[in-house]
């Protein structure tokens, strides 16, 4: 006997074994047993939801030959007719390969005859979409007087295509997408009925890559099965799928969270060694923050205490500031979707996590220095030797912020609004409108809220709008929640309500942001600092009489105000 494949050994015969559609199966039901059917049923949703399993279901439930119910037996010549797809009174059409309105004309003319062997003719309609104009026209005609004898039943992926005069002929029933949860149990149910052996984490990764389509997820587990040589093994199923394991993705966010710029490198090595799919592991990455963002915002949400990866979701829930976790997200969806725009798949996927990296808050300020007012380097005489680099200081932790910030036990709670400095005076220029560095101070906007606002420019005030212009690789950041707050904060500082519109410019419209102003002014700062080194004196000496030389990049120059290294 041929192998039959599981999406169709396991197609559902009876309405008690669909997965995920309760709702679709309730109205049929009710509307079985009380008898009160209409003639046309449409069934819309994605690929390998149900759609014709359940209209094939319905046609045995209205042909059965032990009575007409929503529980055919499934054993009567009708049934077992319907099962096989030779039920003559079931006539299956695929719109998509039948499209003219000759295909069309047929089934119309064919309608007004009494069923064969049945109860009902039934119609079933399969990508219905697809039908040419003129079809649609020809098959109105009897949607509007169908003969009692004949239910037709349509099913499509992409209802906006149907007429509106079709549409309002048909009861609609809408199929959803099946959760992981739910595809991950229909498969364990099969493997234990086949006695085939799995591991957890292989289900898992299969009914994530389903995408809410079991007939997907079931000929994944085939391949899956037959990769692995009768097993079903998590290892097999990455490496099937061109996926990475969850730790690997914890790991790229706990460098990220340490701000440790080499071993995120390393990760992504690691995770390219496996020659992945890369917007995969975008996806993956950004659906672990999800779940760190629900650790730290939803007070009843908890994960798994028995699972190692929710035990590093926690911890790294306390390493992240949520701002950040959405900032996170943002860029791993937006880097995504431009993939393909970028020189190569893994140069795309690095760059979306450098640019995670470039935009991480600093949580420490430069250390002091005190040897030169001008500027600071490293002079390197032979036989010393260079001084070891002080460890960065840590990012404060969540939990260690939180800390901080508590009030005092014995004091009262206090309400939390948002604090904004507005000791910085306000300038206003030429035009009017407000200087843009003067209201980023006064403002007192740091952190994400700082960068995105260090790289816009305040092109014009529209009433209560502000509108603010960005380089199109800046745009992405522009985003909920992070506009809400900076408005909130900006309108503080100006004592009003505003609103802030950020628009996209080319790069060369948007050169005088705060930032680019300040990358001249440190340009222009190491370039004098660089001079003062090579023209001073005693390093000139030094070179000249023990052949010292100044250790490349390792001058910089001194803020003349606060006396700290820029």
């Amino acid at each position: 006997m041929s192998y039959q494949v599981l999406a169709r050994k396991w197609r559902p015969r009876k309405f008690a074994e669909l997965v995920g559609q309760e709702h679709v199966v309730r109205a049929l039901t009710n509307a079985l047993e009380t008898g009160r059917m209409h003639h046309a049923y449409l069934f819309t949703g994605t690929r390998g939801v149900g759609k014709t399993t359940i209209a094939r279901i319905f046609a045995k439930s209205l042909n059965c030959e032990r009575g007409q119910s929503a529980d055919p037996c499934g054993e009567c010549s009708v049934c077992t007719s319907v099962d096989e797809g030779r039920f003559v009174d079931l006539l299956e059409i695929d719109a998509a390969s039948n499209t003219g309105v000759d295909d069309v004309r047929e089934v119309i003319e064919n309608a007004q005859y009494a069923p064969s062997r049945g109860r009902f003719k039934v119609y079933l309609v399969d990508e219905v979409h697809m039908l040419s104009k003129n079809a649609f026209n020809a098959l109105l005609k009897t949607l509007e007087e169908p003969p009692p004898h004949v239910k037709f039943l349509l099913a499509t992926t992409d209802p906006q295509k149907l007429p509106v005069t079709v549409l309002s002929r048909c009861l609609k029933f809408n199929l959803k997408r099946l959760l992981p949860e739910q595809i991950s149990g229909q498969m364990r149910h099969i493997l234990a009925a086949e006695n085939i052996a799995y591991e957890d984490s292989a289900i898992g990764e299969l009914a994530r890559a389903a995408d809410g389509s079991l007939r997907d997820g079931l000929s994944l587990l085939d391949q899956a099965i037959a990769y692995g040589g009768g097993a079903l093994h998590a290892d097999d199923v990455r490496t099937m799928l061109g996926s990475v394991a969850r730790g690997q993705v914890l790991g790229v966010l706990d460098a990220l969270a340490a701000g440790d710029g080499e071993r995120l490198l390393v990760e992504c090595t690691q995770i390219a060694s496996y020659s992945p799919d890369f917007g995969g592991v975008l996806d993956d990455i950004a659906s672990v923050l999800h779940r760190l963002q629900l650790i730290q915002l939803i007070p009843g949400y908890r994960p798994d205490e028995d699972s190692d990866d929710d035990n590093a979701l926690a911890a790294l829930a306390e390493q992240i500031a949520p701002e950040d976790v959405q900032l996170y997200y943002q860029i791993a969806t937006s880097g995504r979707r431009d993939l393909a725009l970028a020189p190569d798949a893994r140069t795309g996927f690095e760059m979306t996590l450098l640019r995670m990296l470039a935009f991480r808050p600093s949580d420490s300020a430069p250390a002091a220095r005190t040897e030169r007012p001008a500027a600071s380097s490293l002079v390197q005489a032979p036989p010393s030797s260079r001084p070891a680099a002080a460890a960065p200081p840590r990012p404060a932790t969540v939990a260690e912020r939180r800390q901080d910030s508590a009030p005092p036990a014995h004091a009262a709670p206090a309400p939390s609004p948002v604090i904004v400095p507005t000791a910085a005076p306000l300038v206003r220029d030429a035009s009017g409108l407000p200087n843009w560095e003067s209201l980023i101070e006064r403002a007192g906007l740091r952190g994400p809220f700082g960068l995105l606002a260090q790289n816009a420019v305040l092109r014009e005030r529209d009433g209560q709008t502000l509108v603010l212009a960005l380089q199109p690789a800046h745009m992405s950041l522009a985003v909920e929640p992070m506009v809400s707050q900076m408005e909130e904060r900006i309108g503080q500082a100006l004592g009003e309500r505003i609103r802030l519109r950020f628009v996209s410019h080319s790069h060369g419209a948007v050169t005088e942001t705060p930032a680019a102003r300040a990358a001249q002014v440190r340009d222009a700062a190491q370039t004098a600092a660089e001079q003062s080194i090579e023209g001073d004196p005693l390093v000139q000496s030094m070179k000249r009489e023990f052949g010292a030389r100044v250790v490349p990049q390792s001058i910089k120059p001194f803020d003349n105000e606060s006396g700290a290294v820029r």
